[in-house]
């Protein structure tokens, strides 16, 4: 195989070193974001855009790389809230040769003409807003990176909810664009503006807010019971088993105090930080093969103040083999390789363990089905259908979530 490179482009390709700029225009595959490749409209090489699951992109690299030059194209600096570290986790870290460029957090400063170097940096992109009030309790400059729900104005309306009126906002708007502009605006003045979806956001505090009109949320974690709700964990466009699943789950794995729970595919990690409540002096740890859900499931960890869940940044069933071996398992995701996954599961399981996963669709449950019938397992199949009650004019309504199927398995003798 020959190694795949990932070029960062900077701000744009006039940041590219002459080394870099040869990599590209040697290259015979390039991927990236559509933004990204339309930087390069007659590189005659095959362009491959990440799209919203890059992970499945990447996979393909390896067959297409055998015998053609593949560059993978970040903006920014690839190893700075960008691909470059899942390429290295999917491809492996010796078919991987990344090649820095600067960021915007230091095009921004250059522009401002302030140093940088004891500034923090926060990344709301597709994360909670518990990320900004975990960093303001922390003074200084604060760097912000933001999507289309974290915009500049839904900050500013934020920090003036909270209190922090003693602040004000740069937007910097298309750095190492044509169009590139930055403004220091108050928040009242942020608030409702429209602004370009290519921006980074720079918090200053102009001075210390009396700490009665300080309304962050309070330091000590919040409880953690049975049954939350959804709202109550950091999540990733919805990507969280809901709470009457996840009551379902738990009873079915029959947790017992000093237990070893492996949460596969754990997303937000919510079924094993409600685990954690019955496991006493057992452990939890949470697989995750998606950096930034890892980092929500930390974060998670950490609001409700949960000291045994570890989290294991990781693709299953490769990244098993060093765990512990477990007692029990949930498996709330597998993907492609979920036949794979439960036989290694199946085969570290300790003597009366027990597996319980979850299916939204038919062709899944019939994989589980087949997978754990062949070694004569005793199954228990549930399926949940579940109505929440909705206000309608005057009244309420049930409205139907997606009925799931939960499969428990243990072996039989």
């Amino acid at each position: 195989m020959i190694p795949v490179q990932v070029v960062g482009l900077g701000m744009s390709p006039a940041d590219l070193t002459p080394s870099a700029l040869k990599i590209i225009q040697e290259a015979q595959v390039l991927v990236g974001g559509k933004r990204i490749l339309d930087y390069f409209p007659m590189h005659p090489a095959e362009k491959i855009p990440l799209g919203k699951d890059p992970e499945r992109i990447l996979r393909k690299l390896p067959a297409l790389a055998q015998d053609r030059r593949v560059v993978v194209l970040a903006s920014g600096d690839p190893n700075f809230y960008g691909v470059g570290p899942l390429v290295v986790e999917v491809l492996g870290a010796d078919n991987v040769i990344i090649h820095p460029n600067i960021t915007a957090i230091q095009t921004a400063a250059a522009r401002l003409l302030m140093p940088w170097h004891q500034a923090q940096v926060v990344s709301l992109h597709g994360r909670d807003w518990q990320y900004l009030t975990d960093a303001l309790t922390k003074s200084g400059l604060l760097f912000i990176y933001t999507d289309p729900v974290h915009t500049p104005g839904a900050i500013a309306q934020r920090l003036l909810d909270w209190g922090l009126t003693h602040c004000r906002l740069c937007i910097l708007e298309n750095l190492g664009q044509e169009n590139e502009r930055f403004a220091w605006l108050t928040l009242e003045e942020a608030v409702g503006r429209v602004f370009s979806p290519l921006n980074l956001v720079v918090l200053d505090r102009l001075s210390t807010p009396p700490p009665e009109r300080v309304a962050l949320p309070p330091t000590e974690p919040p409880a953690l019971h049975l049954g939350m709700s959804e709202e109550a964990f950091s999540h990733e466009r919805s990507l969280i088993t809901k709470a009457e699943v996840r009551s379902v789950v738990i009873s079915k794995l029959e947790l017992y105090p000093g237990q070893v729970l492996w949460d596969v595919g754990a997303g937000s990690g919510s079924v094993g930080l409600e685990a954690s409540l019955l496991l006493g002096r057992g452990c939890i740890l949470a697989v995750e093969k998606n950096p930034a859900r890892a980092a929500q499931i930390s974060a998670n960890r950490d609001k409700f103040g949960v000291t045994n869940l570890k989290v294991i940044c990781g693709s299953a069933p490769g990244c098993l083999t060093t765990l512990p071996p477990p007692d029990r398992v949930f498996i709330g995701g597998g993907g492609d390789f979920l036949g794979d996954l439960i036989r290694e599961v199946r085969r570290r399981l300790r003597p009366h363990g027990k597996i319980v996963l979850t299916a939204t669709r038919l062709e899944t449950l019939q994989e589980i089905r087949q997978v754990l019938s062949q070694e004569n397992w005793l199954l228990d199949i549930v399926l949940l259908q579940v109505s929440r009650s909705r206000s309608l004019t005057g009244g309420i309504y049930l409205q139907a979530l997606n009925p799931v199927w939960i499969v428990a398995g243990s072996p039989n003798g």
